[in-house]
């Protein structure tokens, strides 16, 4: 009897395990945390005016010390096409943000296919008439009915004829377009003068020893202007406003870094390109700590525009005629107020 007993108090124990493993399991299963999907980040992409250089380096800085990771986001650079313009990419919705400048902006409204500035690179025009130091050029003055190296822009020869003009003499001189650099277009006479960036072109001549005589164009009677600036066109504006606010709030840190620790930032610049993009690395830490406390001025925020130069500077290429529309028909007029925002910015 006592066998039977202990038996069925055994199979009781058993029935009783089964029953809590059976109600744990379904108990599990019915709590059973949901998984999380990661959340996809935003991307920007962003259309270069150039290979990289010195004016970018804000940017690349802000991929590096993950100042656009702070803000959700990441940051595709595309790479650099001669032959389709960033102010096309971003007008076409290829781009989210693009590297322009002053007259791409302009241009690209006049022919239809309109950007909008958001934010400039740099403060002040720092591009100047540059001739050879040896030439007997010592005015603009002189420049008249010499032989000019030239880009091919619609605005070119009435900026350059302006400084002529603006020194005293009657604005003439031949053009011809350079194939080979501005420098080495001086060395060996091919032209007599060239309109170069002095933050890049400028240092280069510095350190091969080339002496050269400048004539700044905003100390030669031009308007100062915008070159170059971050453009988006007004459907990202409009749609995506939140992720420009981001883009720009973590590249105007970057700016920011740069203008404070130039040098760091030229090795940042040098180390987040393709090896062999810059064969001189102390070039590139001289344009930086050219470039740096030119971003802004010390009592300006970095990027932040003005109404006077979005309206003296276009108004002035306007009045030569050379800007057209997709007719090809001269612009005389726009809505300067369109070219440009500080919302993303301020």
């Amino acid at each position: 009897m006592k066998y039977y007993k202990l038996v069925a108090l055994i199979l009781l124990f058993i029935a009783v395990g089964v029953a809590i493993v059976i109600i744990f399991n379904k108990s599990k299963q019915q709590y059973q945390p949901i998984p999380t999907v990661a959340k996809e980040v935003p991307t920007v992409s962003v259309a270069l005016d150039y290979t990289p250089n010195t004016n970018h380096t804000g940017m690349y800085v802000a991929m590096q010390k993950g100042y656009y990771k702070d803000q959700g986001i990441t940051v595709k650079i595309l790479p650099y096409s001669s032959t389709v313009s960033p102010e096309l990419l971003v007008a076409t919705d290829k781009a989210d943000v693009g590297i322009s400048y002053t007259e791409g902006v302009v241009t690209a409204a006049a022919s239809g296919n309109p950007v909008v500035s958001i934010a400039t690179i740099i403060r002040h025009n720092t591009s100047s008439l540059v001739a050879l130091a040896d030439s007997g050029i010592k005015t603009p003055k002189d420049l008249d009915n010499k032989i000019y190296g030239g880009f091919g822009a619609p605005f070119e020869n009435a900026v350059v004829g302006e400084i002529i003009k603006k020194a005293g003499d009657k604005g003439n001189f031949k053009t011809v377009l350079l194939d080979i650099d501005g420098i080495k277009a001086l060395q060996t006479k091919k032209i007599d003068f060239a309109w170069i960036f002095d933050a890049w072109t400028g240092v280069q001549a510095k350190r091969q020893g080339v002496k050269l005589i400048s004539f700044p164009l905003i100390e030669n009677g031009i308007p100062d202007y915008y070159t170059p600036v971050f453009i988006s066109a007004a459907k990202q504006i409009k749609d995506k406003p939140a992720l420009l606010k981001k883009f720009m709030t973590a590249t105007a840190k970057g700016y920011t870094y740069a203008i404070d620790h130039p040098e760091e930032a030229a090795k940042i610049l040098i180390g987040s390109v393709q090896k062999g993009t810059f064969p001189d690395p102390d070039f590139v830490v001289e344009s930086q700590k050219y470039l740096s406390p030119r971003y802004t001025d010390k009592d300006k925020p970095w990027g932040v525009q003005t109404d006077v130069a979005w309206h003296d500077f276009p108004s002035f290429i306007l009045a030569t005629g050379e800007i057209k529309d997709a007719s090809g028909s001269a612009v005389k007029t726009m809505d300067f107020n369109t070219l440009y925002t500080n919302e993303f910015i301020k």
